[in-house]
């Protein structure tokens, strides 16, 4: 092919590639009478989507300030998506059934499941049963485990100068001691230890939100092209398959020959997995399969979470020593158990008004329209929509949280106290105001698990380290990417082993 037939091709291509664009965005007209923020044209709307890029934070704040208590629309590559503000609406969409309003559907779209996780975990997702009931179930018991894991994890990834202070890449240790005490929980020893499934699970879980932004940047149509280039999924899954098959199958076998004794199994992920799975799931890819989407779910927002909180207590290291008062009063009292974490009151908060303050994301709670709905108000969502929830513009608003702009670690605590035992100011709790989380059905259901797993780890830190920024009071800055928000993947904080507890 000659140059000028190259040019050609390559224009014709590039022409029809921009009339699906256009196509794709004339499809949402019926959502005209939502005002949005930014351009509203078919191709003026693109200037919008770049700034959504850049600093999607300021304009769905602008949003809110000019439609608080309503809704108006961003928007995105080749569709708008649709803002709700304020407790009365969130309540209203809490309450549409799935099959109207669909949560499910929603994070297919957002995480482009098909091609990140597979269509079998859209199918079959029997591992949310096991996060549910089993890991809820068996973690009181199984807490001096992760207790030792943290133990081991921050003792071999930190080994730090007894008498002086250490830098330390605060979010990539974060993820390693993450994904270490959960799969002590999901493997178990030794291979929750092994550098090589560490690896793995780290680079599957970072890589899912990525691959998938990049699959939601082209029209629906190039999804299925885009999204197999792009996947690592069957890589990993093989990858897996090798690491986990001596246990999966010693498992499997025991079930076969000793199945009225199959309580005797470990006490973890594979064997509870094993147990609410059919025939057709009960084999190795499809276990292994689960275990990479459960350590996606444990690591991504638990280790953000947790840095943001470690930034915030870096940046103000004031607050270490009642933190360190508490956890050791509550610690010599009732030792290293669930049992200790739930009266950790101020670490709590501090948890709590870290996840108010440095959200992990814009949108925590969506949903896609699955037919046409109205809401009370009269606005139409049609079928096909992407409804999401403005979070952090209602975290930080003075409505619904005094001195919202200011980071008050002891802000429950404080209304814990003054306002008796209200379980919506606990870490794990939801509200119509408070939604890191979600609220609803469909709050995580691994929040429990997770906010026990941080209080443990941040205990665990105050009691044997001084924290510190090298430059007092200079909090690296987020990096925010569209709706996603990580703390600073460079940050560096200070660290002095104690020489007392």
């Amino acid at each position: 092919m000659d140059n000028g037939s190259s040019f050609v091709y390559c224009l014709a291509v590039a022409v029809a590639l921009l009339l699906v664009f256009i196509y794709e965005r004339c499809k949402f007209s019926e959502l005209d009478a939502i005002p949005a923020i930014g351009p509203s044209g078919v191709l003026s709307s693109w200037l919008g989507t770049v700034r959504f890029i850049k600093d999607a934070p300021a304009m769905v704040q602008e949003g809110y300030q000019k439609h608080k208590g309503g809704m108006f629309r961003v928007p995105l590559f080749h569709k708008w998506v649709v803002v709700l503000t304020g407790p009365r609406l969130i309540e209203e969409l809490r309450k549409v059934p799935e099959d109207v309003l669909s949560f499910d559907h929603a994070v297919r779209d957002l995480l482009q499941v098909q091609y990140t996780f597979g269509v079998d975990v859209q199918e079959y997702p029997y591992h949310i049963q096991v996060t549910r009931n089993h890991l809820s179930r068996n973690f009181q018991v199984l807490f001096p485990d992760v207790y030792d894991e943290i133990n081991h994890a921050f003792s071999t990834i930190k080994p730090l100068d007894q008498d002086g202070w250490t830098k330390v890449r605060i979010y990539p240790e974060i993820m390693k001691a993450m994904c270490r005490v959960s799969n002590r929980i999901f493997v178990g020893l030794p291979l929750c230890r092994s550098p090589e499934f560490e690896a793995l699970q780290q680079q599957f879980a970072s890589q899912v939100v990525l691959r998938a932004t990049l699959v939601n940047c082209f029209p629906k149509f190039a999804h299925p092209i885009i999204g197999r280039l792009l996947t690592n999924t069957p890589s990993s899954i093989r990858r897996c398959m090798a690491l986990l098959e001596p246990i999966v199958e010693e498992r499997l076998q025991n079930l076969d020959q000793f199945r009225d004794e199959w309580n005797a199994q470990p006490n973890d992920l594979i064997s509870w997995l094993i147990d609410v799975s059919d025939n057709e799931h009960r084999n190795l890819r499809s276990i292994c399969l689960r275990v990479l989407v459960l350590n996606f779910a444990a690591l991504h927002a638990s280790a953000q979470s947790l840095t943001h909180a470690l930034l915030n207590l870096a940046t103000y290291p004031q607050y270490c020593t009642p933190l360190r008062e508490e956890a050791s009063a509550v610690i010599n009292k009732d030792g290293w158990t669930k049992a200790a974490m739930t009266k950790l009151v101020k670490m709590d908060s501090f948890l709590k008004e870290s996840q108010r303050f440095n959200s992990t994301t814009l949108f925590p709670m969506m949903r896609k329209a699955m037919q046409q709905f109205v809401f009370s108000d009269g606005t139409v969502i049609p079928s096909g929509t992407h409804v999401v929830v403005a979070s952090l513009p209602m975290h930080l608003d003075e409505e619904y949280f005094e001195s919202a702009s200011e980071f008050q670690p002891f802000r429950f605590s404080q209304r814990r106290k003054d306002d008796g035992e209200d379980p919506q100011i606990l870490l794990a709790s939801t509200s119509a105001s408070y939604i890191p989380f979600g609220y609803g059905p469909h709050a995580c259901p691994g929040r429990f698990f997770a906010s026990s797993v941080m209080k443990a780890m941040m205990a665990y830190l105050v009691l044997n380290y001084d924290i510190k920024l090298e430059k007092e009071g200079e909090r690296p800055t987020d990096e925010w990417f569209m709706m996603n928000c990580s703390p600073n993947r460079k940050a560096e904080v200070m660290f002095r082993r104690r020489r007392s507890k």
